[in-house]
């Protein structure tokens, strides 16, 4: 049973915020923020630019591109930020609706940044064992920089978060773009590192806590979680890659392209080192930032229309998000054979 990847969908906002705006905003040098932290610019919403709205517009792209429409879709998986239009709200169905897709079921997933690979590997289990499920459409936007604030050095890792949309179709006995297999890790240890600490059960939203600005992301221990991390993070993101190449038969030397999460620069260069890769395996998105889970399909496009990608290679997504969670995909695009 082949399932492959049909089409892409992106959106990404007109607006922008450039590294040196934001290390202006931030006190820090500009040289820091373009050359350590990765960031030459990053999108940032405009006025109608609500997640799951962006998420739409990149659904219908990815429709436009395959020659289908809404009618054509089984499911519909929401892969997109739980920060959305409403804070208790089924954005899946909103989708489904917004497409035509009244033949297709619904709903919504989440793994932070690692919920786009989690969501393929839940797709093509789903299509594995429903008959009734032929054609999967994963779609969802992201606007976490809304929670940023640049005078909180603990949140620095986080300065790159944009905002966009992505969509990918997947469709049960195509037979280009395969999907092969995905490996995912979670670490519960760091669960309740990285949060927005009001806003919730334990913390409603008060006039107090804007006053203390609460409602934006923190870091609880950032030294500890640093130390924690660096102990487990980067062996823990080629081990997902590695495993995910194993369970698709396929080996690290066979990696034609990676399509990586935005991360700093140094990070990014350690993973293509350990593998074997060059710059010209994979597509630094420093003109774009962390659009969160949007990043492999984003990577994933900007290959194909820059010619990075040929039929025949073997291509793997990565991905890694607060939680925390680490997930890969490997994919054999276009024929594995090399014919188109």
């Amino acid at each position: 049973m082949s399932i492959g990847i049909v089409s892409t969908g992106v959106y990404i906002p007109d607006s922008y915020i450039t590294g040196e705006e934001i290390a202006q905003k931030a006190g820090l040098p500009t040289d820091v923020v373009e050359t350590r932290l990765g960031i030459k610019r990053k999108a940032v919403p405009g006025e109608e630019d609500h997640t799951c709205e962006m998420g739409i517009r990149a659904a219908e792209s990815a429709l436009k591109e395959a020659g289908m429409t809404g009618k054509d879709i089984d499911l519909v998986i929401y892969i997109g930020e739980e920060y959305k239009e409403y804070p208790l709200w089924t954005a899946a169905l909103k989708t489904q609706e917004a497409i035509g897709a009244h033949h297709a079921w619904g709903f919504d997933t989440a793994l932070r940044c690692g919920t786009t690979i989690m969501a393929l590997k839940l797709a093509k289990s789903l299509m594995q064992t429903d008959d009734e499920i032929k054609t999967v459409l994963l779609a969802g936007g992201y606007r976490n920089g809304d929670f940023i604030d640049y005078s909180n050095e603990r949140t620095r890792f986080m300065f790159n978060l944009g905002a966009g949309g992505g969509a990918l179709i997947l469709q049960n006995g195509f037979k280009k773009n395969m999907l092969l297999e995905s490996h995912i890790m979670t670490d519960g240890s760091f669960s309740e590192d990285v949060v927005v600490t009001a806003g919730g059960t334990k913390n409603p939203i008060t006039c107090r806590e804007l006053e203390l600005g609460t409602y934006r992301l923190d870091v609880k221990d950032p030294v500890g979680m640093k130390k924690r991390l660096e102990q487990k993070s980067m062996d823990n993101f080629l081990s997902v890659i590695r495993k995910s190449l194993h369970k698709s038969g396929k080996e690290e030397s066979d990696i034609a392209y990676i399509g990586m999460l935005h991360m700093k620069k140094s990070a990014h260069d350690f993973v293509l080192r350990e593998l074997g890769l060059t710059e010209e395996h994979s597509i630094y998105l420093e003109d774009y930032g962390h659009i969160g889970q949007i990043d492999q399909i984003l990577s994933l496009q900007l290959a194909e229309e820059q010619g990075k990608i040929k039929s025949g290679d073997v291509i793997v997504l990565v991905s890694a998000g607060i939680g925390y969670a680490w997930g890969a995909t490997t994919i054999v695009w276009g024929n594995e054979e090399g014919i188109a």
